[in-house]
């Protein structure tokens, strides 16, 4: 099959055009960097020209009021286009539990791209995963201060992001599910349990001061971060990619 993926360049996107290309399909990436803008519609129409599959990969540049614009944009040019050049199936990444925490605008914002995907011209995936284990430094840096990081007791289920990819693959080289696949990581931690792993494998002096205000993890309620019971389950440990993350 001959796949676009837009937003290939990027950490997961970059990822997921290696596994199709591997499995024998012909994944193309595109992004700005290759002409594509998916804000204005620039570069769509030819980048989408003779795909069976989409897959939008896009991320909104900020996680702030800006985002709801972004995604609902992107994810109408995107359906336009594809729609317009016959593709038969479009694939979304989203976030495991993305409608269950409405005090986040980032995850409303997620939300408007998936209901634009399923209301839209075209057959969908919506392949719906948890945090990423790479984006675990980021978090820790919201509300780090000299020695310390304050990180709320929100329980998350991280995932690393070549066993996101390859959930992406599995979903874009199959037939559209017309829903949600929620995949998730093998193992549940309180975010302030994660950063004290993350710091002691990483041999870094800074502490963990436990602070369910801190940061925007803490709008987060209860549990719904973690996997549904319909999730499946990914291979990768937290420590196991702390180990192989770790320079030699």
């Amino acid at each position: 099959m001959r796949i676009a993926v837009i937003g290939g360049t990027g950490l997961i996107g970059s990822q997921v055009v290696r596994d199709l290309t591997a499995a024998g399909h012909e994944a193309v990436p595109h992004a700005l960097s290759t002409g594509v803008d998916v804000i204005t519609g620039k570069g769509l129409d030819d980048a989408v020209a003779g795909a069976d599959v989409v897959v939008n990969l896009t991320n909104s540049p900020t996680f702030d009021d800006a985002s709801p614009d972004f995604f609902r944009t992107s994810m109408d040019h995107i359906l336009a286009a594809s729609a317009g050049a016959g593709v038969g199936h479009v694939v979304v990444l989203s976030i495991v539990g993305v409608d269950q925490v409405p005090e986040l605008v980032y995850y409303r914002a997620k939300l408007l791209q998936e209901d634009a995907l399923r209301n839209g011209p075209v057959a969908y995936s919506i392949v719906r995963v948890t945090q990423f284990m790479e984006f675990v430094n980021a978090v820790m840096s919201w509300t780090a201060d000299g020695e310390t990081v304050r990180l709320p007791r929100t329980p998350i289920q991280p995932i690393a992001a070549a066993d996101v990819a390859a959930a992406v693959a599995e979903v874009a080289a199959g037939p559209p599910l017309n829903g949600v696949r929620n995949v998730a990581g093998p193992d549940v931690y309180p975010l302030d349990e994660l950063g004290r792993i993350t710091l002691t494998a990483r041999a870094d002096g800074r502490s963990v001061v436990t602070d369910d205000t801190a940061g925007m993890f803490a709008e987060v309620r209860g549990d719904v971060l973690t996997a549904p019971d319909d999730a499946r389950i990914a291979p990768t440990t937290y420590r196991d990619w702390l180990a192989a993350a770790r320079p030699a």
